[in-house]
């Protein structure tokens, strides 16, 4: 027992440190969202990789053909002429008054097809552009997107400015809102520190000097994570990454068991290779939360019908553990809930009570990571070498 209310203290002291960060998670959100705009608005390609179809594609796509900002061009790039999601692209482009246009890239070789995608799209981009963004064709960004992600790069001193997801259910269901909650407690990492922030290949804008000086296109070969490739780069240049919390982005839809396992799975996998600097404190980090808390109610239960003696101790250390998670995820929650406006009362709920079970989802995450460097992405399964070489294991069609 003493074993056990020694991890039980150090998980309070990390959860209270947790806590600490989501509060000033939430400061940083207000004040960020209340700060005008610069007046920087110059040409932008927006760049949008895809393959295939998914729910929701035409809604997407439709966003970025809308945003309130005055001269852009999007650029759609697939793998493949015969791609189903290229005839949706056609028919929103007919009745569009932004420039747009269909690249095929043709199959990848030796990188990601993502990756390979966006090496060749830069390729193509208009010579009057002088920025670049990258987005998700699984991202539903609001009108002011655009302008929003791009204002920040005013201060020609920023390497990159980022949003980041967020995970909105359609229909609900239990597995849909862990994935929001598992996915939420990455999108709190962001914040001032510029130094610590990170790119989300989903929704990213860098000046196309800054791309063009650090040789991004060239530093992507062979890598499978385009967002965490450009983060290094931009880290080794020691150029700060900007978080804009207004372009936290909807990602709207639902997934099974079998499809929240293998995203979660996959982001980890992909992190440990990426950033292996992070994998081990998430597995140990986890661990031992799921001993503090999850052992605390097993100890908590064997108390009740009197197997182990009472102790006021054990539900002391459960309810406060509990109580600093729920508290963080709620002040992330309605902190995001500022900026996206179609959140709802049950995904607070779920944010509020699922987050234990989130991180449990981690440590399994982090555990499968450890014992294997594959991953399939978008019909098509890569074998993570290092974070300069992907194989390419097999593809769907």
């Amino acid at each position: 027992m003493y074993l056990y209310y020694f991890l039980a203290a150090i998980s309070c002291w990390f959860g209270l440190q947790s806590l600490l960060s989501g509060i000033r998670y939430a400061a940083y959100v207000r004040r960020e969202t209340s700060r005008p705009l610069p007046d920087f608005q110059p040409f932008v390609s927006v760049i949008a990789p895809g393959r295939g179809l998914e729910p929701g594609l035409i809604d997407n796509l439709r966003t970025l053909l809308t945003q309130e900002y005055p001269r852009y061009e999007v650029l759609f790039v697939f793998d493949a002429p015969d791609d189903p999601a290229i005839k949706i692209v056609d028919e929103l482009r007919s009745g569009a008054a932004v420039s747009t246009r269909v690249i095929v890239a043709g199959p990848a070789t030796d990188s990601g097809q993502k990756v390979h995608n966006l090496r060749v799209a830069v390729n193509e981009i208009d010579p009057q552009s002088e920025v670049l963004v990258f987005v998700d064709t699984d991202a539903r960004p609001t009108r002011n997107w655009l302008r929003q992600l791009v204002a920040p790069l005013a201060d020609d001193t920023l390497g990159a400015s980022t949003g980041y997801r967020w995970f909105i259910p359609e229909r609900g269901g239990i597995w849909s809102r862990l994935r929001g909650v598992w996915n939420a407690s990455v999108a709190s990492a962001l914040g001032s520190d510029t130094a610590k922030n990170f790119c989300w290949g989903g929704s990213t804008a860098i000046r196309r000097t800054t791309f063009t000086r650090l040789d991004v296109s060239e530093r992507w070969r062979g890598t499978v994570s385009d967002d965490f490739t450009i983060t290094h780069v931009l880290k080794e240049a020691k150029l700060p990454i900007h978080f804009t919390p207004n372009c936290l982005v909807a990602s709207v839809g639902d997934c099974d068991f079998r499809e929240l396992l293998e995203f979660t799975t996959r982001q980890i996998k992909i992190t440990r290779v990426y950033a292996s600097h992070l994998w081990l404190p998430l597995l140990l980090g986890s661990a031992l939360f799921a001993i503090a808390f999850f052992g605390g109610l097993l100890l908590l239960i064997l108390q009740i019908f009197e197997i182990l003696s009472p102790s006021f101790l054990t539900p002391l250390f459960v309810s406060i553990i509990f109580a600093l998670g729920a508290t963080k995820s709620l002040l992330r929650f309605r902190a995001v809930s500022t900026v996206l406006s179609n959140t709802s009362h049950r995904d607070l709920l779920a944010h509020i009570f699922l987050w234990p079970f989130a991180s449990l989802l981690y440590l399994y995450n982090a555990i499968a990571a450890g014992f294997s460097r594959r991953i399939k992405w978008r019909g098509i399964t890569y074998e993570l070498k290092s974070p300069t070489e992907a194989v390419i294991i097999s593809r769907e069609s």
